[in-house]
């Protein structure tokens, strides 16, 4: 092969460091690469020069990463520096370069050349099969968590055979290594492999045939690997047996930006790389191109705290940047307000909408800025996920709530007609709407008229009749219980809720919060026909979109994105460093917590905004909270704010007898002391018809007595519940 080029005229647009990556060409090498180091250059640079010199034909690379986008970037970069033909090159993702090994050798594992790469679909309807045939209650141990069970076993390599020694604290009653060696067995009958088979079948391979594992050692004498602090364990095994001979590995990867735990990526593969590869030379990368030196000293300030590191410390250049904005708010709402006032500030500057984000550590948070953006007209996109309003459980719920507070709405009632499932199949179904368009009536009437036919069978008829029934009743409530009430009762006693409990995805959490949220909402209308009214405005505004929008995204989202302006909100301690994460891992959370935080600011360009809100509405009731125990680790030098939370431990108000009924954690309590705390809640009784120490009676929970007053909320401890309540005014003075 001959080359066009001969000198090495790209290593001089490096810098030391990276020119030292680029070089460091025999042996391992542990590239640790900061937020905006340049790290896809040294990648690119390195492979080029690697075929520039001459030490390797270019099917003899191996170049994996995680996305088809990272992996055709490398390509044309190193098309473009060196002129060649690289079409022979083995530059792929991880699951794209093991299908191709896999394609070859798949006889080895009972495959045909030509087998299917089947989908998630197609895994639950086989595991549901699976499930059914081994008298399972699919209700109670779902498709979906029995599939992410079978994934968890491939994510750690272990075959169908190595897994009856793993227990489940959920499938403690099931067999998961019984059911995940039939589900391989059917796969292979099939003639079909599933994503995770991608790397583990390969895994395999090389394991059982040292011939074939040989030939592949031979061929690959460098191999890169880009953004391996997310590999999971299958993924790292597969990279160790394949480097074992020449041992001419380079990974490039950021431990302190490891955030997928949740996914399956172990940030350990990256933080043992030099005791699995004990000749490794480790090179960092620490020169940032991308933001300013007070966002770089505060992250990297922060980041210090976490002590499973190898350890760097960014720095720039570009001095002189603004510091760090730090905001403390009243509650979400103002936060929303003062944000999106912020972002109006920035365009009228002639910022570009495209260059600010919105970064929340939870997806419910984003409801409070989409409704502020849309009410003031600054367009915006939701980037990694759907708006709020969009989101297939918010418009599940919407649906019932049409089909109660509208006359006739067939589209709702379609949509939510077996779901959750009610025992409707397809047929039963096509029946109904066939009725319906036949009779010339809408499908509520349809279905009352149905039902007294003998079209269906007796249980369809008998699930078609208790729904009826259902909505029947939830209508006669409209004009006895507040709307929030009534789509709490609706979500509740439709199954809706409990289908998501029920459900052990990963994305089940997620929605439950967001259907909370939902709930939230209302309490912003007087009614529920204006909120249905401001939702068909939310989907109008999301047709007539602009290309220029302010970004909205979870920070796991904002991963390897940069923006000029990055607002960082909700930083509650329980919130950000998220509760429920801590509960369930404990220090090895907090730890990517905090990873979290770091990637999130350095996101920033130029400006970092961060928000604390000193109590919030989240699902229905009032949280005071203390700020984020990250805020107090950021450098007071690099930080702008006119409040003050660096205080003792004494000035905390913990008096859970007094507090602990308004307060899910009294610990956590906003630091100010008691006469303020008692004095911010008298204060809002003067704007209310009714008084603290007022008795009251309320037509479900009874007689009761006003404890505070917040915000037009109400919380009563009731006589008959012996707990407090939080409600709306919708109940009347006792004399």
């Amino acid at each position: 092969m001959e080359l066009i080029l001969n000198k090495f005229f790209y290593l001089e647009k490096l810098n030391d460091k990276q020119k030292e990556a680029v070089e460091a060409l025999d042996g391992p090498v542990l590239v640790l690469a900061g937020a905006g180091t340049g790290k896809t250059r040294v990648l690119t640079t390195r492979l080029a020069h690697l075929l520039n010199k001459k030490l390797s034909m270019p099917w003899e690379i191996l170049a994996v990463t995680f996305t088809n986008k990272a992996a055709n970037e490398m390509k044309e970069r190193v098309q473009n520096l060196l002129k060649i033909d690289i079409d022979r090159m083995w530059i792929g993702t991880f699951h794209s370069t093991g299908l191709k090994i896999l394609r070859r050798h798949s006889e080895l594992c009972s495959l045909k050349s030509d087998f299917t790469v089947i989908d998630t679909d197609d895994q639950q309807r086989l595991i549901k099969q699976i499930l059914e045939s081994n008298k399972i209650d699919i209700k109670k141990y779902t498709p979906s968590n029995v599939l992410w069970m079978v994934q968890w076993f491939k994510d750690k390599a272990i075959l169908p055979e190595e897994s009856s020694k793993y227990k489940f604290k959920f499938g403690r009653s099931i067999n998961i290594s019984k059911l995940y060696i039939e589900y391989q067995e059917r796969l292979k009958t099939l003639n079909a492999a599933d994503f995770g088979d991608l790397l583990l079948l390969p895994v395999r391979i090389f394991r059982e045939n040292l011939d074939i594992l040989k030939k592949y050692q031979n061929q690959f004498k460098y191999i890169l690997v880009d953004e391996y602090q997310d590999t999971d364990t299958c993924q790292d095994t597969f990279l160790k047996l394949l480097s074992q001979k020449y041992k001419n590995i380079c990974c490039v990867g950021d431990d302190d930006q490891a955030i997928y735990s949740w996914r399956g990526a172990d940030v350990k593969n990256i933080l043992s790389f030099p005791e699995a590869y004990k000749e490794v030379k480790i090179i960092r990368l620490e020169q940032n191109y991308r933001s300013t030196d007070h966002i770089l000293a505060a992250a990297s300030k922060l980041i210090e705290k976490n002590k499973d590191r190898l350890g760097k410390t960014l720095w720039t250049n570009s001095s002189n940047g603004e510091k760090i904005k730090l905001y403390f708010f009243e509650d979400g709402k103002d936060e929303a307000k003062n944000v999106s006032l912020e972002i109006e500030t920035l365009k009228l500057k002639k910022l570009k909408l495209d260059e600010i984000a919105i970064l929340v550590r939870a997806s419910f948070q984003t409801r409070l800025f989409e409704d502020r953006l849309l009410k003031i007209g600054i367009p915006y996109r939701v980037i990694g996920g759907f708006r709020f309003y969009e989101r297939l459980e918010i418009r599940d719920a919407i649906a019932y709530f049409r089909i109660v507070f509208k006359n006739s709405d067939d589209l709702a009632l379609e949509r939510v007609f077996n779901t959750p499932k009610r025992g409707l199949g397809n047929t039963t179904l096509q029946k109904l709407f066939k009725y319906a368009r036949e009779s010339k009536m809408n499908l509520l009437d349809a279905s009352k008229k149905i039902i007294e036919t003998d079209e269906l069978t007796l249980n369809a008829r008998n699930s078609i009749k208790t729904f009826i029934d259902d909505i029947n009743k939830w209508k006669s409530k409209i004009n006895k219980i507040n709307h929030i009430e009534l789509a709490k009762i609706i979500l509740e006693e439709s199954g809706y809720t409990r289908m998501w409990i029920n459900d052990k995805s990963i994305e089940a959490p997620g929605r439950l919060e967001n259907l909370k949220e939902l709930i939230s909402a209302l309490k912003d209308f007087s009614n529920m026909n204006e909120f249905l009214e401001h939702i068909s405005l939310v989907m109008e505004n999301e047709r007539n979109y602009k290309l220029d929008m302010v970004n909205i995204m979870t920070m796991h989202a904002a991963k390897g994105l940069e923006f000029e302006n990055v607002f960082l909100a909700g930083w509650d301690e329980g919130l950000f460093p998220h509760q429920k994460s801590l509960e369930e891992k404990g220090t090895q959370a907090l730890e990517e917590e905090r990873r979290l935080a770091y990637v999130a600011i350095t996101r920033g360009k130029k400006n970092v905004f961060i928000s604390f809100a000193k109590r919030r509405f989240i699902h229905g009731t009032w949280n005071f909270s203390q700020p984020s125990r990250f805020l107090s680790e950021l450098p007071k030098e690099n930080i702008d704010t006119n409040e003050s939370f660096f205080q003792d431990d004494d000035d905390l108000v913990v008096n859970e007898e007094e507090y602990g009924s308004r307060v899910k954690n009294p610990n956590r309590l906003l630091f100010q002391n008691k006469k303020d705390l008692v004095e911010n809640i008298n204060s809002y009784e003067s704007e209310y018809k009714f008084k603290i120490g007022d008795t009251i009676f309320h037509e479900k929970y009874g007689y009761g007595k006003i404890k505070y007053i917040i915000d037009g909320k109400y919380e009563i401890i009731f006589d008959k519940l012996n707990e407090t309540k939080i409600v709306l005014e919708n109940f009347i003075k006792h004399a």
